[in-house]
Order: C-alpha cells, then sequence, then structure tokens
C-alpha cells in the first residue's frame, strides 16, 4: 500500500531526513515513534503531498507520488498535528468545505458529513460555530474532516496531544473501527501506550533515522534488554547522577529514582547496588519492569521517547 525508499529531506543546515524507508502493508496499522524534531512530522508532510524530498520515491496504492500526486492525494486522509478549521464557521460548515475540495458529489458529501458527525459524537453540535468548540472538540471534527472522501489510507499527525480524556477516548474508539474495517493507518506519536495499543508494527525515528522497525516482540528482541530496574534513593543528588551515569550508558532520572535499563537483571542489579553502597548512597526501593516503547527507545537511542 505504502513503499518508502532513501527519503531524505534538508532544511539549509539541517537533515531532517536521512534515507529513511520502509513498507506498510494494506489494512497495516503503522506507527512512527520519536522525540520531538525526530523527522516525524516531515515525513507525513512529504507522504501527504506537502513537502517535496530531496531524494527519495514514495509509491502510495501503486501511484508514484512525483509522476501522479494527485492520485496519491484521493487515496489518502491527513490529520496534521495543527487544527486546521475555520473558527467563524459551524462544525457543518467547515467539514462540507474541505469536503469540497474532493471529487466527492455534493449529495454523497452531506451524507458523509453527517455520518462522520454521529461518529464523533458531535451532531447534536453541528451547527455551532467551531469558536465554541473545546479543544477536543475541534480535534475530533479536525480527523473527520479527513474522512469525508472515504480515503483508503489515513496518516495522524499527533491526534491526541493536548485533549480532554472524553474526546481522547472517543477518538481511540473511531481509530480502532476504521482500523478494524480495513483502513491503512499511520500514526505519529511519542506516546507509547498509544502505539502498544493500536500497531501492528512501529518505526522508531531519531536525528531522522529508522533506528528499528517491527513488531512489539520483534523491537524487544532487537533492542535485547530484559527488564528494566528502577532504583529509588533517599535523596539523589546532581553530583551522584553524573558518577552512576558514567558507569551504564542508558540510565535516566526522575526526581530522586534512576531508571537503568538491563539485559541481565540478575547481574546488573548486583552491580548497581554494590556501586550505589560504594558511592554512599541511601536506597528506599528498588523496582522490576517489563520492556516496554520506551525502555526499548532508550536502549536504541540514549534518549527518552519525550525529549
Amino acid at each position: 500500500m505504502i513503499s518508502v525508499s532513501n527519503l531524505s529531506k534538508k532544511y539549509d543546515s539541517v537533515q531532517a531526513l536521512n534515507g529513511i524507508s520502509f513498507d506498510i502493508k494494506q489494512g497495516e496499522f503503522f506507527g512512527l515513534l520519536g522525540p520531538n524534531g525526530a523527522g516525524k512530522t516531515t515525513t507525513i508532510s512529504i507522504l501527504s503531498t506537502l513537502l517535496e524530498p530531496n531524494e527519495g520515491s514514495v509509491n502510495i496504492a501503486g501511484y508514484d507520488l512525483k509522476k501522479n500526486p494527485l492520485e496519491c492525494k484521493e487515496n489518502i486522509g491527513v490529520v496534521p498535528q495543527e487544527i486546521a478549521l475555520y473558527n467563524e464557521l459551524s462544525a457543518y460548515d467547515n467539514l462540507i468545505f474541505w469536503g469540497s475540495l474532493y471529487r466527492v458529489s455534493k449529495t454523497d458529501l452531506k451524507q458523509s458529513a453527517d455520518e462522520t458527525l454521529k461518529l464523533f459524537g458531535l451532531y447534536e453540535r453541528r451547527n455551532d460555530k467551531v469558536k465554541t468548540y473545546s479543544g477536543g472538540m475541534k480535534r475530533r471534527i479536525n480527523i473527520a474532516s479527513a474522512l469525508l472522501h472515504k480515503p483508503k489510507i489515513l496518516f495522524m499527525d499527533e491526534p491526541t496531544v493536548g485533549i480532554d480524556p472524553q474526546s481522547r477516548n472517543l477518538i481511540f474508539e473511531v481509530v480502532e473501527k476504521l482500523h478494524h474495517e480495513g483502513m491503512t493507518i499511520i500514526y505519529t506519536t511519542h506516546y507509547m501506550e498509544e502505539a502498544e495499543r493500536f500497531c501492528d508494527r512501529i518505526g522508531i525515528i531519531d536525528k531522522g533515522k529508522i533506528v528499528a522497525q517491527g513488531t512489539l516482540e520483534e523491537l524487544k528482541s532487537l533492542s535485547k534488554i530484559s527488564e528494566t530496574i528502577v532504583v529509588s534513593f533517599t535523596n539523589l543528588s546532581d553530583n551522584e547522577f553524573e558518577k552512576i551515569s558514567l558507569e551504564w550508558k542508558a540510565v535516566t532520572r526522575t526526581e530522586n529514582a534512576i531508571q537503568f535499563i538491563s539485559s541481565d537483571v540478575t547481574k546488573d542489579l548486583s552491580a548497581i547496588v554494590l556501586k550505589c553502597s560504594q558511592l554512599g548512597m541511601q536506597v528506599s526501593r528498588i523496582d522490576i519492569r517489563k520492556v516496554n516503547l520506551e525502555t526499548i527507545f532508550l536502549s536504541l537511542t540514549g534518549k527518552q521517547l519525550r525529549d
């Protein structure tokens, strides 16, 4: 359904994408994870024809993106990170406007607008101006506008940033429904719990490169880590954390706790306790946690997903 080969994009002296490649099958839910500035939005912008790459090729639904951009656009729906709505128009009028940009008949467009408004729980407020909506409601309409022409592929760039729990849960339900119905979805996020919940496969991007991709189990195997050791201290100083950081590369700090990535918990735990004792650090608690995307990303890049 989507094939990306050696895609590169440079802004002046900044290399936003550096030769990334990946393939996405029809009906697949593909997550693109990475910290801010990693290249997620640039990738989505190129795939949705908003940006031209410096190098590389993209094929969407059998069409070459460079040679057949209009055919590619007809097959995709795009949910941008920033909300793209007209505040002075009603939700219904916004949908009619955005839907009219596609080759959809007036009858089908009106029917599709009603269906999506009901899908996102906003039909009763369809005639209210968007400026009266909450942030979560605007986000729902933003997503609805990408579905009016019934695309085969949906790009979603950070669709749940800064919204209320009710809207987030409703968006989750809609996304799962679309996936169940066979839609191909590319979902960028730095919320690991979302990717773990939805994605068939995940690509981890950092500094414009795909550092790993695969199913969650494949990524766990690739990272070669088994579990995470979280050591809490009575009072952890900056100097103590720096000394520990010199001994272990994959460590992060949260107030008075340090998270250690481990490939052998039995061996590493004894070494960590011994080192803390030598430094005179007062350990108050030790927890052993299972591997998740946060720890996988940390082990592969030395950074946290939200950095």
